[in-house]
């Protein structure tokens, strides 16, 4: 049951989380942590905080703990699936007839899904920010870390800046102040250890393994195992690493890698499913719905060894009194990161009117204080587009 309950739980969150990596960390807050109770804010909070440190994409990894956690390996797999699926599905087709559609004849309804973002954010950055930042202290932490943010945008100045208010907290937090350390996930160390071997042997064998066996499906492995292994800042910075990969080789031209990053930017789930859609679109097989799934696995098969294997160490690490007090100031700094990510690039990419403003007032509204479900603010919003653009 409780496999049921893990899978259909991340497929609703798949259909219905639009707005990037740090909308659907939005979302998955509202789902685990208010309606599901099935992980306390501040855990969650120190998960997001972890999966910062790690390559990969943040809110899958973040999915795939919370899988880990509920139901163990094959929860966190199903938790993958389920958020994965809807957007996979979608730019496999996207990929199979895309001489048929035309995305730039959708700008409405696009639009209102990048407003209805704005909204979701703001009301999870919120209720994050009034259990993460009680205090004068933690408030000025989040709002620095905002403000340097907007004008220094870097994936890893956001790691630095995790580091250094880590080493803040130890300091200069009181051990009254300290966080309840609530349990996440009991792993098996032995088979974390074995995880993270493997994560590197991949990354490090892969490369010779193309050489040695001039093989189109370890050329494509590879190039998407190594761009889902070393990219940090979500799915926005992995784009460039796999045009790089797949545009110069000749297995993808630019216009269609150009459409196909339009259209992952205006579906529910990961960016990181775009890969898919380029293993769909290769012009050297395997292609089709093989290329996409040797793709889409090679992509997410580090954030997979890598939450796998950190989690059970990790858990072991935040129940150390000095590593619950750095948590204090990472979180406020969280929380920062999220508030500059609301400006940009969620608040510049959908705002432009009064039309738009008064649209995420509305949206607002109703997730804060009529408590409407997500996915019911989400379709009345595409609806009223319709309408209003």
């Amino acid at each position: 049951m409780k496999y049921f309950e893990v899978f259909f739980t991340a497929l609703k969150l798949g259909c219905t989380s639009f707005g990037g990596p740090i909308a659907h960390l939005s979302y998955f807050h509202d789902e685990y942590v208010t309606k599901k109770k099935w992980i306390s804010a501040h855990a969650y909070a120190d998960l997001v905080a972890l999966c910062q440190f790690l390559p990969g994409p943040a809110s899958s990894q973040v999915g795939m703990a919370i899988g880990l956690s509920r139901a163990g390996l094959l929860g966190s797999i199903l938790s993958w699936i389920g958020f994965t699926l809807p957007s996979t599905i979608i730019l496999i087709l996207f990929g199979l007839g895309i001489s048929t559609i035309d995305v730039t004849k959708q700008t409405h309804w696009l639009h209102g899904l990048k407003v209805v973002a704005v909204a979701v954010v703001a009301q999870a950055i919120l209720g994050m920010g009034k259990k993460l930042c009680p205090d004068k202290e933690r408030i000025t932490i989040a709002i620095v870390t905002s403000v340097i943010l907007l004008f220094f945008s870097s994936a890893f100045l956001q790691v630095a800046i995790l580091i250094f208010f880590g080493i803040f907290g130890i300091f200069f937090f009181k051990s009254s102040s300290d966080l309840p350390h609530e349990p996440l996930h009991k792993g098996n160390k032995s088979l974390g250890f074995g995880f993270l071997i493997l994560f590197f042997v991949l990354l490090l064998s892969l490369p010779f393994l193309r050489e040695i066996f001039p093989n189109q499906t370890i050329k494509l492995f590879d190039s998407f195992y190594r761009a889902g292994a070393l990219v940090f800042g979500g799915g926005h910075v992995v784009l460039p690493l796999l045009q790089a990969e797949v545009v110069p080789s000749g297995w993808v031209n630019n216009d269609l890698f150009l459409a196909g990053y339009g259209i992952s930017n205006a579906i529910p789930g990961p960016l990181f499913a775009f890969s898919s859609y380029l293993g769909t679109v290769s012009s050297v097989e395997p292609n089709g719905c093989t290329g996409a799934i040797i793709c889409l696995v090679a992509a997410f098969l580090p954030s997979f060894l890598l939450i796998v294997g950190v989690l059970p160490f990790w858990e072991k690490l935040r129940s150390n009194h000095y590593i619950r007090k750095s948590m204090l100031g990472i979180n406020a700094a969280v929380v920062g990161i999220l508030l500059a990510a609301l400006y940009q690039p969620v608040w510049t990419n959908a705002i432009f009117s009064p039309k738009d403003f008064a649209l995420v007032i509305f949206c607002f509204l109703f997730l804060e204080y009529w408590k409407t479900p997500s996915w019911v603010v989400v379709l009345a919003t595409v609806l009223i587009s319709f309408f209003i653009y």
